[in-house]
């Protein structure tokens, strides 16, 4: 069975900057490009890129191992049939399991990590000339 691993409080930290780093860095690349010389916008280019690509990947993980252990476990069947909770209590803890079960976020965070490392890929080709 699959199990569920909580990464160190440092590493979730420095995964969020990185999201957080990559953001602000793409938005910026606008006013970069007024400088004369496009040197900075390229840098943040790619730090703004490799930030993406690291924590979407993260984020793919964190949302494919839930998934599984919901699944595994069958833990929508287990809370829907816990006497413990009310029925209010264990009818929103089985929705917040359906959604996460059911979420494109994991479609998502893969689609924007493949265009984020196709893009850094193409940007090296096109930079060491190979691509013509």
């Amino acid at each position: 069975m699959t199990e569920f691993k909580i990464h160190s409080h440092w590493y979730r930290e420095t995964v969020f900057a990185a999201g957080i780093v990559a953001t602000i860095a793409y938005r910026i690349i606008i006013f970069l490009n007024y400088l004369p010389s496009h040197f900075w916008s390229d840098i943040v280019w790619y730090i703004g890129t490799i930030g993406f690509i690291w924590y979407f990947a993260h984020r793919y993980n964190i949302e494919k191992r839930r998934s599984l252990i919901i699944k595994e476990r069958k833990l929508e069947a287990k809370v829907a049939g816990a006497k413990i909770l009310s029925d209010d209590d264990r009818q929103a803890l089985v929705q917040t399991l359906k959604s996460l079960e059911s979420s494109k976020a994991q479609l998502n965070y893969i689609v924007i990590f493949i265009a984020s490392g196709l893009a850094l890929l193409v940007d090296i080709i096109i930079r060491l000339g190979l691509f013509k």
